[in-house]
């Protein structure tokens, strides 16, 4: 026996549950919980989701979040389950759907941040009360000690409608009672006051109450809860006996004074008094002094919203003041965050999790290790109680990490299926972390790459140069708006790093010379100039990988910036990778924490420049501007997806694969009919332009400009050629559809923050731009646009539709674990987010796999399952083609789970006229085959956009088959049609004209077992 085997039955038994207990997805389908969509709602269509062939739903968070919230990202507690979305009863009812169905559950966990919401937030309140003596002061990112004095040992709120002065002497800040405490409230919300300065407000009017009580116990009482809080300890003091007494103290102080006030109503009396004088007078600006001075004793600082972009002291998801960042590397933090959790996972109900913005977290390698870690402890000790076998644990302990290390990629080392949301860029690849992969942003862009014809990258930028008069590539767009963010979003987070660089360079007389201005602008340049979202620094070392990421950063800030000083440049880089040297551990460890704390800005940066930004400012064909894209490479070629199809198998064979999320920037069919227009360019220009001018007496002129301005207008059109509902095909335009366009143009122009913004808005041209949507659509001569609109938009949509099936067909047969987001198995035509989020009419699609089930069952049908998809295929707009190909290629994966997941992956050559328009793989498990064949820019060789590529259209186009293949024929999965195999002298091959005669894509079969599986 070696010493990676368990020495004892009980060992042997641990192991064996740990293995057999993990899960891994065969498909997952996305839902989003919010207060219209509960646990019982999703619970009501589970038994509709096991019919489709899904294995797992994958759920949004599901933790307790800010009130009314549509997406569960912005979590305040993790110890319950959200109660707006029917709390632990309703979820027990879907966890017993689950298991009825044998679904899983894969969960979306965020580990990154929280929501400040004082209310709904214990942690957080709890430390706006107690400051950094708060116990929970550790599991957020604050920093108690900035270099501004005033902040020092304080929190900035910049959550207040104005300037703090104004909103102060207009009364709008108010300091309430509230059964034994006191808080200050801002028109709906409330922060707590710091006990130690209660007595600001009891000794208000003292005089006058010791002159009318006398001598009584009550007064007594009520002084001696004054100077109980008078000597509390101050909310500085970081001696942990201290910090105890000062708890404890403060909750023994607030129920003494909750009791005397509801039974004395003199002392009640006596607070309303001091609190309407302390609460001042409008008009009178001194009467707001000892408010103000009661305020500025707080552990908080209240401030104007803007002030966040240069002062603000805690980390933050992004720019968004409600979400404040956790330090999830702390132990204890860690431990409350995920207490709930594991107890989901050890039960059996989660079976996977999706971690949230892992890019965000001050170690992501080691977060993921210590999430796999926690799993196996809290496994070991439930299976240590079970057996009454504690005298086991060191045994066990020592057979874990053994099994470990003998298999650091088996389920002992992953006990749960983990996938990570991570953005790569370029050729990165995904980090060795204990996690299966990413949640398929990469496979998103391979796929989408596929149905841009890289041709006419030429045609479609010059056409967008003289539609727009915008000539910048996009690197250069890409620069601008990372600086931008710098100067304006991300700018407090680049000044508390450029401090830190400065402190470093005072400590050493060869740097003491750099000023804080200099360091500031080199590390700009190299975060704007960094060219993935982050390196991986970590207490584990530097990889060679991490250093060609910083040196490419400072090469090319080093060419856009020929004037800095360069040593300036040496500085940053010593400090962003950071090596031991002679001088000492310290430094280095402070480097080091520098270069992780670096690496937290990068990401942020590189979201707010890339996808909120330069994507809504650079429109050349905008399908390419999706999270995790590049709009510099303008199509790809069959090899380079199939290499990607490659290294994922070998790598990461378990990874997410998506083309819709609840983040993508528009819905996956909306996409592919976009992606049409790089094989018609020439007809696309012609039709914008004839469009233009229609629509010019549309536009406004708002401080001299047109507005929408040209570049805005060019994606207003290629916005509605991806979003115009399929059914609708007379020129009139459904009132919703005017709302939602309305809507996303409105967010896109401050998204590209060119002419207005979130934080500084020009209502002019927002009101230009919405009267500019809504006159085209629905104005009086809008009847002249849409009638010339239609006609080239049915055509595009009609080769979308062709494109969507193929990508399809390809996420769920390639290497992966294909993800479906909630209601795309019909056409997905939504836009950014909200859009993407409204509500999902699943008796719709109950009702259509109820009509389409004859012809995926065994049983006899009306006709033949090939009749059927061509009339569905005739009748495309209802979604009745896209519903029954989904369903019959999740059955099929079901049927043969092991082919799709561990199968071979096979590129097939192509011969013939069409050869370089068809992408054919097969995927090999023993005996089972599953070949997979689309068409691809099926518009340049189809008769019109009108026609679909089947039959004769291919010619004389064949794949050729593997040597290994010998079956005489194939099944159509789809059609149900058996297709014959041809020898030729290396083999065999298929001729396009059979396998594609009737639908435009297909499934091949051979070996698998028959049967619809449900």
């Amino acid at each position: 026996m070696t010493d990676s085997q368990p020495k004892s039955p009980a060992e042997r038994v641990f192991l064996d549950e740990l293995m057999k207990r993990r899960r891994v997805p065969l498909v997952t389908y996305r839902l989003q919980f919010t207060p219209a969509f509960t646990f019982d709602d999703a619970a009501r269509i589970v038994p509709y989701l096991a019919r489709l062939g899904i294995t797992e739903i994958y759920c949004s968070p599901i933790f307790r979040a800010k009130p009314g919230s549509t997406h569960g990202y912005d979590v305040c507690d993790f110890g319950q389950l959200n109660p707006e979305l029917g709390g632990d009863d309703a979820f027990a009812r879907l966890q017993a759907a689950l298991h009825t169905h044998g679904l899983g559950l894969v969960q979306d966990f965020v580990p990154n941040h929280m929501a400040v919401e004082p209310v709904q937030n214990p942690w957080w309140r709890n430390m706006l009360e107690h400051g950094p003596a708060s116990p929970f002061a550790n599991y957020f990112d604050v920093d108690w000690n900035p270099i501004k004095p005033e902040l020092r040992g304080k929190v900035l709120l910049p959550f207040l409608g104005n300037h703090y002065g104004q909103v102060l002497e207009n009364g709008e800040l108010v300091v309430e009672y509230d059964a034994g405490c006191f808080v200050v409230r801002y028109f709906e919300s409330t922060r707590p006051i710091d006990p130690r300065q209660y007595p600001r407000v009891l000794r208000i009017g003292l005089p006058e109450l010791r002159a009318e009580m006398g001598d009584s116990s009550t007064l007594a009482e009520f002084l001696s809860i004054i100077t109980a809080l008078d000597h509390l300890p101050g909310v500085t003091d970081q001696n942990p006996e201290r910090i105890g007494d000062r708890l404890r103290e403060c909750a023994i102080a607030k129920e003494r004074l909750a009791r005397l006030v509801d039974s004395t109503p003199r002392i009640r009396q006596h607070i309303n008094d001091a609190l309407h004088i302390l609460n001042g007078t409008p008009g009178q600006p001194e009467s707001f002094d000892a408010l103000h001075e009661l305020l500025e004793e707080l552990p908080f600082r209240l401030a104007y919203w803007k002030t966040a972009v240069h002062e603000i002291n805690y980390r933050r998801f992004f720019d968004i003041n409600q979400l404040a960042g956790l330090r999830v590397e702390e132990p204890a933090a860690f431990q409350a965050m995920h207490q709930l959790l594991l107890r989901l996972i050890c039960d059996g109900t989660v079976t996977g999790v999706r971690l949230d913005h892992i890019d965000g977290l001050f170690d992501p390698m080691g977060y993921a290790q210590q999430l796999q870690s926690a799993v196996r402890g809290e496994l070991l000790a439930r299976f240590q109680t079970s057996h009454a076998e504690p005298e086991l644990t060191v045994e066990l302990q020592e057979a874990i990490r053994a099994a470990v290390l003998a298999d650091p990629t088996g389920p002992v080392a992953h006990p749960l299926y983990v996938v990570v949301e991570k953005i790569l860029t370029g050729d990165e690849s995904l980090p060795t972390w204990q996690s299966e992969g990413t949640t398929g942003y990469d496979f998103l862009n391979d796929v989408s790459r596929l149905f841009v014809n890289s041709r006419n990258a030429q045609v479609m930028r010059q056409f967008y140069r003289l539609f727009t008069d915008r000539t910048d590539p996009f690197r250069e767009v890409l620069y601008d708006c990372k600086k931008l963010i710098t100067w304006t979003s991300l700018a407090s987070e680049l000044n508390v790093l450029a401090e830190a660089l400065d402190r470093f360079s005072e400590v050493d007389r060869r740097t003491r010379d750099f000023t804080l201005d200099s360091l500031r602008e080199a590390l700009r340049e190299v975060a704007v100039c960094f060219p993935v979202y982050r390196t991986y620094v970590g207490p584990g070392g530097i990889t060679d990988t991490d250093r060609q990421v910083v040196d490419l950063a400072i090469q090319r800030a080093r060419w856009k910036n020929p004037a800095l000083e360069t040593s300036a440049f040496d500085f940053v880089r010593a400090n962003l990778v950071p090596e031991l040297d002679a001088s000492g551990g310290e430094r280095y460890r402070a480097r080091l924490r520098f270069a992780m704390k670096f690496q937290q800005y990068t990401g942020p940066l590189q979201a707010k420049g890339v996808e909120d930004t330069a994507f809504y400012r650079y429109n050349v064909l905008v399908s390419l501007n999706e999270v995790g894209g590049d709009p510099q490479r303008f199509g790809g070629t069959i090899a380079q997806f199939h290499s990607a199809n490659q290294q994922r198998r070998a790598r990461v064979p378990r990874a997410m694969l998506s083309t819709a999320i609840h983040d993508t920037k528009r819905g996956e069919d909306a996409r592919t009919r976009i992606h049409v227009l790089s094989e018609v360019p020439r007809t696309w220009r012609g039709c914008v332009r004839e469009w233009a001018e229609i629509n010019a007496a549309c536009r406004s002129t708002v401080d001299g400009t047109d507005a929408p301005d040209r570049n805005d207008e060019y994606l207003f059109y290629q916005t509605l050629v991806g979003c115009w509902p399929a059914e609708v095909t007379e020129p009139h335009t459904p009132p919703e559809l005017v709302a939602r366009v309305r809507d996303y143009m409105l967010k896109a122009i401050k998204e590209a923050k060119v002419h207005t913004s979130w934080i500084t808005s020009n209502e002019g041209y927002d009101r230009a731009t919405a009267k500019f949507v809504e006159e085209v659509l629905c104005g009086e001569r809008s009847h002249e646009f849409l009638a010339k609109f239609l006609p080239f938009q049915r055509r595009v949509a009609r080769a979308g539709m062709v494109n969507s099936l193929a990508q399809l067909v390809l996420k769920s047969t390639a290497p992966g674990v294909p993800d479906f987001y909630q209601g795309t198995e019909l056409w997905d035509t939504s836009l950014v987010d909200p859009d993407n989020r409204r509500a999902v009419d699943y008796a719709q699609r109950m009702s259509m796999l109820a009509e389409i089930e004859p012809w995926l069952a065994d049983t006899p049908t009306p006709t033949s399952a090939a009749d059927a998809v061509a009339e569905w295929l005739n009748h495309w707009p209802d979604g009745r083609i896209k519903l029954y190909l989904t369903t019959c290629l999740l059955r099929l994966r079901k049927r043969a789970p092991q082919l799709f997941l561990d199968g071979e992956y096979l590129p097939l050559a192509t011969d013939g006229e069409q050869a370089e328009h068809v992408v054919a793989f097969a995927r090999r498990l023993g005996n089972e085959w599953a070949i997979a064949v689309v068409p691809r820019l099926s518009v340049l060789f189809a008769r019109s956009m009108r026609e679909l590529p089947v039959g004769d259209v291919w010619g004389n186009t064949v794949i050729q088959l593997p040597e290994s293949f010998t079956a005489p024929a194939l099944t159509n999965a789809f059609t149900r049609t058996n297709v014959a195999t041809e020898p030729v002298q290396s083999g065999s091959q298929l001729r396009l004209s059979n396998i594609l005669a009737i639908c435009p894509v297909a499934l091949l079969t051979s070996g698998v077992r028959a049967g619809s599986e449900v």
